[in-house]
């Protein structure tokens, strides 16, 4: 199998800056820099960084008129107030430190970066080991713990500084629904935005699979609400449900949204998937990559706040990345899972079928079987 060049886009100051100002269990506790710091070590531990397939890459410093391709200058400029004030909480879900404007734009640019240096065919795959996450984060305000939109300005740059015009197909498997992300392209036929998510059927939320987009965009927007007790197998399921639609689409870049928070372990998210998934996953999605776009994946970090499970998640993804064995922890095998949701499953996406197939040839193909 040709050998990969993956990039491995990071800095140690996400390992040391944006500390929450509350201590655990409060929510906003959760986005702390030891996600970093534990992930950056145990690549290290690996010799992740000193294999010749890998390239340590530091995201650069940008120009703040980048972070105006996706979010108004009022939004901007108040981050950077706030943040020049010494911080304080936004709304009950973001926090603002001293440090946290000029890290979370260095977050921008590690996903800049990452699709970038994919884009011009420096590397083969990325993967940005950024925070704070972006993908809650709206045009006007941030959310869910997200400061500025990562993905969105990296595709905007793509489109505005870079002259691309092909199509980009984003696949978010973070727990929590990135109605971000969903806002900005959902009018967008040249996005396919694919979301994966924990659902509570309970209550009234965002992501449920009747928002399919807008306008030229209707179609385009496509998500899939699970039940908690997720497992890895039923994840897996998934993927291989939504690989015809990521076929047809053809996409020339695939962005994948890598939140990690479904993992079993998770505080804030009520899946039982294990390490190995993603490998899986990864694989599946590399499979994909290679037959219609030249492999060409920039991995986004997102959620994720297990700090002992996110380093072999992540650890996972760069195993599968470079065509390697992966072994999880000892301790993941002895997990018992007995939930199944496979009743639950089957009626979501009879549902999502129907609502979608007047959009995709491969479901209309599949519907006369």
């Amino acid at each position: 199998m040709t050998e990969n060049k993956i990039g491995i886009i990071t800095d140690e100051e996400f390992a040391s800056k944006h500390i929450p100002p509350y201590p655990k269990p409060t929510f906003i506790s959760f986005e702390h820099p030891i996600r970093i710091k534990t992930i950056l070590e145990t690549l290290k531990n690996e010799l992740i960084f000193e294999n010749k397939n890998v390239e340590k890459i530091i995201p650069p410093d940008i120009n703040e008129e980048i972070l105006e391709l996706a979010h108004s200058k009022y939004h901007i400029d108040s981050i950077k107030k706030i943040s020049k004030r010494g911080g304080g909480l936004i709304d009950e879900e973001v926090f603002v430190t001293l440090d946290t404007f000029s890290l979370a734009k260095k977050a921008v640019s590690g996903a800049v970066t990452a699709v970038e240096k994919v884009f011009n065919n420096e590397i083969n795959q990325s993967i940005a080991l950024i925070r704070p996450p972006g993908h809650h984060a709206y045009r006007n305000r941030s959310s869910g713990l997200c400061i500025f939109n990562n993905i969105a300005i990296s595709i905007f740059y793509l489109r505005h500084k870079l002259n691309y015009t092909e199509k980009v197909a984003i696949i978010d498997i973070d727990n929590h629904f990135g109605d971000g992300l969903a806002q900005f392209f959902y009018e967008d036929p040249s996005i396919l935005y694919i979301s994966i998510h924990e659902f509570d059927f309970s209550q009234a939320d965002l992501g449920f699979i009747d928002e399919l987009g807008a306008g030229k965009g209707v179609g385009t927007n496509i998500n899939i609400p699970v039940p908690e007790g997720f497992t890895s197998s039923e994840f897996l399921g998934i993927i291989d449900f939504i690989e015809p639609l990521i076929r047809e689409f053809d996409p020339r870049m695939l962005i994948i949204a890598a939140g990690f928070d479904m993992y079993f372990a998770d505080p804030i998210g009520n899946c039982l998937l294990t390490s190995d998934a993603f490998y899986s996953f990864t694989k599946k999605i590399l499979t994909i990559a290679n037959d219609i776009c030249d492999g060409k994946i920039a991995f986004i970090l997102e959620g994720g706040y297990s700090v002992i499970g996110l380093q072999y998640c992540v650890l996972a993804v760069i195993k599968a990345l470079l065509n390697e064995k992966y072994t999880a922890p000892e301790f993941e095998r002895h997990f018992p899972i007995h939930s199944s949701n496979q009743n639950d499953l089957k009626k979501i996406k009879n549902a999502l079928i129907q609502m979608i197939t007047p959009y995709w040839n491969c479901l209309k193909v599949d519907e006369r079987k």
